[in-house]
């Protein structure tokens, strides 16, 4: 492995991944920062491809955090079903929606502190919000960045503040938003977690844990 700076080695590899995943945009399919917002709640603990499945219908049902609290419970957790943990999600998405109406006439705020507010919204969906929707500097921490990061040699932590802080010190502000799907693309496609496929790996050279785990 080339001998770098921890800084410099975490830039080469972002000048990788941004030429291997040019198309750094969310998984999740929405069209306004509402959509998105509602969609990454949905994304706990479920795939981004069944998410889309789901708001491909429940988009065409409700269009603004109003048409959600005019059905029950019962209603809203049957046409979120799929995506597991349907209760929590169904009482988290009419609570959000509830203080949307009542505190920011029914738009989603594109702060991020004002964005952790919202019931059921942690720093990860607010940084997926905030970054994407409104153009502010954020890195959303899911597990596949949180594995990779710690492969990478970046940090040594699950510990999902940890890492963002980390990562935010070592990145670039303006590749922050980017960052994120680059990680998430990879770990999908390239650094899979039961089976890393190392050998066609682009950033190998500047991996700890291809020497570690891949030799």
């Amino acid at each position: 492995m080339p001998t770098l700076t921890l800084k410099n080695r975490a830039k080469k590899i972002l000048e990788i991944l941004a030429q291997e995943y040019p198309a750094a945009t969310p998984a999740l399919i929405s069209e306004s920062p509402f959509e998105l917002l509602i969609a990454t709640l949905l994304s706990a603990q479920c795939t981004d491809e069944r998410v889309n499945r789901v708001t491909e219908k429940l988009f065409k049902k409700y269009s603004t955090p109003g048409d959600y609290l005019k059905v029950s419970n019962e209603e809203l957790e049957e046409d979120i079903f799929s995506t597991g943990y349907y209760k929590q999600k169904a009482r988290n998405i009419k609570a959000c929606c509830d203080k949307l109406i009542s505190d920011y006439n029914g738009k989603v705020p594109g702060e991020f502190d004002e964005l952790v507010k919202l019931p059921g919204v942690g720093r990860k969906t607010a940084s997926v919000v905030a970054g994407n929707a409104f153009g502010v500097p954020s890195i959303a921490v899911d597990t596949h960045v949180i594995r990779l990061s710690n492969l990478l040699g970046f940090i040594d932590s699950s510990n999902q503040e940890k890492v963002e802080a980390r990562l935010k010190e070592l990145f670039p502000q303006e590749w922050w938003v980017e960052s994120s799907h680059w990680l998430q693309k990879h770990g999908r496609n390239t650094c899979v977690a039961r089976r890393p496929r190392c050998l066609d790996c682009s950033i190998s050279k500047y991996c700890p844990g291809y020497t570690k785990f891949c030799k």
